[in-house]
């Protein structure tokens, strides 16, 4: 295949660019419309009981979204402002698409104790096709805007479908900004790498075909199902990140054949027969690792284990095929590479030795460092979050800034929803209405009641969880279901809890499957795993330190909230672990290429830290750059994930790869690429080989 994919590249370089070009059309152009389709509803777990019960309300009855605004004065009392927001409360009532909009005069807790601030809310119609309730939302939010008495010092408005609207309108805001820093420092160091533009220009070309790819894939999952606002972010910086690692994987492969191959083509070949096998099974690691989110069957996580891997899928055949045909048209103005093998990677070679000679020592000083640092993690708790989450400069963060200042704790939480379904006896719903004070208790249709129970606290704090497990201990068989906003959460945990070692072991197989393909040892990808766990808790446990204990999040522009966003720590570890596969995978290739030549294990650990680490330390460094660029946004589920990404990269790529691997090869010596007799006549005829680069096709001659 990879032969095949060569050849193509070299013998019509100009129509595979061409292909590429119309891929690129298609993504900026059509994918971009994604971001008009992005959603915040993350916990929707289908099938679990707040979302069973949350469906069964919503069928019968129909309750259409919300918007607020909150208006703050020196006085909300003063007779210019009642004038101007009862005008506004009246021309938002012939909104169409408008159910209710109750006077915030007459209504109790609409306005604050402090006489500064009060709340309008519209209700919208229920039912409403995307088209009606977008123009009821705009139409409403412009006229909250609107009010404009001179005693008025500020109106924002958010929530609803306009919550998700802002978010995606920040996205894409924080999607350009971060490319605008990323790619410009990422070409100064790859002309730093590579010291000539032609060169340094290539993997940019290759990154700039990965973000393409993941707003076309990002736009083709949105047909289907919603796309998280999350998802812009992550599949963005993962394809750019990628994209470069593989173009620069295979750069450096393409410089050294051409030191002994003058013949272009033959060059690009020779690069794709060796470094294009180490893309594509790194490509494959990365989606494997992936995965393991479609084992949940939460939409969002799946959405995002999709969409990731299809991102993936796309860096690696544009390494595999574009960066090959713009090589066989280009690539003869690219200098070979200057430094002999036995010149190059001198410190790494060193770094190896020593890890090699003192390996007892570096153990015992690595690891526990390591676990040290990721002992942060064993607190670790998730939630919903709240506008905390977005900078102080949107506006949903304005909205919650001033209630929490003017109004009680508490004021605009949702409820916990108790669901009493026909069949429920009076004794139950006397002791669930028992539970909280001010539970307000509503007949529907079919024989269905409905209490209202006060949430006590945020929808995602201690006392909220706690109402659900209680109303869910005290209902006995009784057919009563709970849903809102904190019994998602308790969904939520849940489902991770029971799904997470499934999904864990669903990617360990498939990654021993893989490392056993292309390594032949049952060790390796054991070695492989533990050394990868490490520096995946060493990240994770910063970013608990940082993000949900507050220390130094300051420094990043960020608060401690008291816990993670829930959508943070599965795509820390799924997204960290196959990016640790990577650079374990270009070590492993060298180290491999050393043996089958020398025969000499323990100098085949050096000679392959000594030809990778600075491919592995080059990359670590870009791919850093990328995830640094995307924590500049201010959305603390992004910061979260590019922190931990940040950290688990450069963590992974020097104190793991760089100490722990050759200390543990030299620890386990001829027996790291040891099998078991049946799995190796496995491997001899199933695994995966050397392959030897075909033969440049001749040139016809011209006459």
């Amino acid at each position: 295949m990879l032969s095949t994919l060569a050849r193509a590249a070299t013998r019509r370089p100009l129509t595979v660019m061409l292909l590429w070009g119309l891929f690129l059309l298609l993504g900026f152009g059509l994918g971009t419309g994604v971001f008009g389709k992005l959603s915040d509803d993350v916990p929707d777990v289908p099938g679990t009981e707040s979302q069973v019960a949350a469906e069964h309300l919503d069928g019968l009855d129909p309750a259409g979204d919300s918007i607020t605004g909150v208006v703050e004065a020196a006085a909300v009392a003063d007779p210019a402002v009642r004038a101007e927001v009862r005008r506004a409360v009246a021309d938002l009532r012939d909104v169409a698409g408008v159910a209710e909009v109750p006077d915030p005069y007459a209504t109790p807790g609409l306005v604050a104790g402090d006489g500064r601030a009060l709340i309008v809310s519209v209700t919208l119609e229920g039912g409403l096709d995307d088209d009606a309730e977008e123009s009821a939302v705009d139409d409403a939010s412009a006229r909250l805007h609107g009010i404009a008495a001179s005693e008025v010092s500020g109106v924002h408005v958010s929530g609803g479908p306009l919550l998700g609207q802002q978010l995606g309108e920040r996205a894409q805001e924080d999607v350009k900004n971060a490319e605008l820093i990323s790619l410009p420092v990422v070409l100064v160091l790859l002309l730093v790498v590579f010291g000539g533009l032609r060169a340094a220009g290539l993997p940019l070309l290759v990154a700039v075909a990965g973000i393409a790819g993941a707003f076309l894939a990002l736009f083709g999952f949105s047909r289907f199902t919603d796309i998280s606002v999350y998802a812009i972010q992550v599949t963005t910086m993962l394809g750019l990140g990628l994209a470069v690692d593989y173009a620069l994987l295979m750069l450096v492969r393409f410089r050294e054949e051409r030191r002994h191959t003058p013949d272009v083509a033959e060059a690009v070949h020779r690069t794709v027969a060796a470094a294009g096998r180490t893309v594509l099974f790194s490509g494959l690691t990365v989606a494997v690792s992936l995965a393991g989110l479609l084992v949940f069957p939460s939409t969002f996580l799946r959405s995002m284990g999709l969409a990731v891997a299809a991102v993936v899928v796309v860096d690696m055949l544009a390494a595999l095929t574009l960066l090959p045909a713009l090589l066989a048209r280009f690539g003869g103005r690219i200098p070979p590479a200057k430094a002999r093998p036995e010149e190059e990677g001198r410190i790494f070679a060193r770094l190896a030795r020593f890890a090699a000679r003192r390996r007892v020592a570096v153990l015992a000083v690595a690891v526990p460092a390591l676990l040290v640092v990721a002992l942060p993690v064993t607190g670790l708790t998730i939630n919903l979050g709240d506008a905390r989450q977005l900078p102080k400069s949107t506006e949903a963060r304005q909205l919650y800034d001033a209630v929490e200042a003017h109004f009680p704790p508490g004021t605009g939480v949702s409820p916990v929803t108790v669901v009493l379904r026909p069949g429920t006896d009076a004794a139950t719903a006397d002791r669930i209405r028992a539970l909280a004070p001010g539970t307000v208790d509503r007949d529907l249709a079919g024989g269905t009641r409905v209490l209202e129970l006060p949430a006590g606290g945020p929808a995602d704090g201690p006392a909220a969880t706690e109402l659900v497990e209680r109303v869910r201990d005290l209902r006995g068989d009784a057919p009563v279901q709970v849903t809102g906003g904190a019994a998602q959460l308790v969904d939520f945990r849940q489902m991770l809890a029971d799904r997470a070692p499934w999904a864990a072991l669903t990617v360990l197989v498939g990654i021993f499957v893989l490392l056993f393909a292309f390594t032949g040892s049952v060790l390796l990808p054991l070695r492989t795993v533990a050394t990868t766990l490490l520096s995946l808790g060493a990240a994770l446990g910063a970013v608990v330190w940082v993000f949900q204990d507050g220390r130094l999040a300051g420094l990043i522009g960020a608060e401690g909230l008291g816990a993670l966003s829930l959508t943070a720590p599965p795509l820390i570890i799924a997204i960290a672990f196959g990016l640790a596969m990577d650079y374990e995978l270009f070590i492993l290739a060298r180290m491999r290429e050393a043996r089958e030549r020398t025969g000499d294990d323990r100098e085949a650990v050096v000679s392959g830290l000594r030809r990778s680490g600075r491919v592995v330390t080059c990359a670590a460094l870009l791919l850093a750059v990328v995830f640094g660029a995307f924590m500049t946004g201010g959305f603390s589920p992004i910061l979260q994930i590019g922190l931990g990404l940040t950290l688990a990269v450069l963590i992974d790529a020097t104190v793991v790869r760089m100490l722990l691997v050759p200390a543990t090869m030299a620890l386990l010596g001829r027996r790291a690429w040891w099998a078991p007799k049946p799995l190796r006549r496995v491997h001899d005829r199933f695994g995966v080989r050397e392959e030897t680069a075909a033969p440049a096709p001749p040139r016809p001659v011209v006459r």
